[in-house]
């Protein structure tokens, strides 16, 4: 394990995950703060990834930059350096000099309709009692805030959103459901997010949107990605028909 200060950036850890990837991680706790870190090596690294390096994956802490450790190893055999990693390593621990403290990153602002409750929303009602909330409030509070997508995992496209009011955080249900409809908008703790795709999960689901998350066709193939800031819209259930036909129109 080695250790870098450099900048603002302090106290940056760079470990070996496997031995085609390499994890540089910026703190232990998820918070504004270190997003923006992390998204300020994700963008330097996506505009300045040497050959051989094949992708930069943010997530909460870290970013993690995946390579190819033969190209590595035979562009720079002629340093005697013993291992990719190690190659790796050192490119890395230059590129971070040049990440200047003034260098930052533009977020998206995306709004998403969201019919709240009733088939759509099974859950609304037990995270209204476990707040001390009418399903009314719930949606309200739920509905206009702003939220901050951390990262992009579990699923395809699934957006791990932070900033939710502490007044309608819930625990994710005891018993997962074994198949979640697309769309789903769901509660676990203090985060919120959509199921983009139909999978088993244990978030408590409080509406759905008519809006595709995951674009299989379309590069990159997420409506959502880390550093993008969404705003939920309350909508109709005829408004979510208009909007779904509209969309399976298109």
């Amino acid at each position: 394990m080695s250790q870098v200060i450099i900048n603002n950036l302090s106290n940056i850890q760079i470990t070996a995950l496997g031995d085609s990837a390499i994890v540089i991680q910026l703190g232990n706790e998820i918070s504004h703060e270190v997003h923006r870190k992390v998204m300020k090596l994700k963008n330097h690294f996506e505009k300045n990834l040497p050959d051989g390096f094949i992708e930069c994956v943010p997530s909460f802490t870290n970013v993690t930059l995946y390579y190819d450790p033969v190209i590595i190893y035979n562009q720079h055999k002629q340093k005697k350096i013993s291992s990719p990693f190690q190659i790796v390593q050192s490119i890395i621990k230059e590129e971070l000099k040049n990440i200047s403290d003034s260098q930052d990153f533009i977020h998206r602002t995306i709004e998403i309709p969201i019919c709240y409750g009733g088939v759509y929303g099974p859950d609304l009602e037990d995270v209204a009692k476990h707040n001390g909330l009418t399903t009314d409030e719930v949606i309200a509070i739920h509905s206009t805030g702003e939220y901050l997508v951390y990262m992009i995992g579990f699923a395809p496209g699934f957006a791990f959103m932070g900033g939710m009011s502490d007044k309608i955080a819930t625990p994710r249900r005891s018993t997962p459901r074994t198949s979640i409809p697309v769309g789903s908008v769901g509660i676990a703790g203090k985060q919120t997010g959509i199921y983009p795709i139909s999978t088993p999960g244990g978030w408590q689901l409080i509406g759905k949107t008519p809006t595709p998350l995951f674009l299989p066709n379309e590069h990159p193939p997420s409506l959502l990605q880390a550093g993008d800031r969404v705003k939920f819209r309350s909508i109709s259930q005829e408004e979510f028909l208009e909007e779904l036909n509209r969309g399976r129109n298109q």
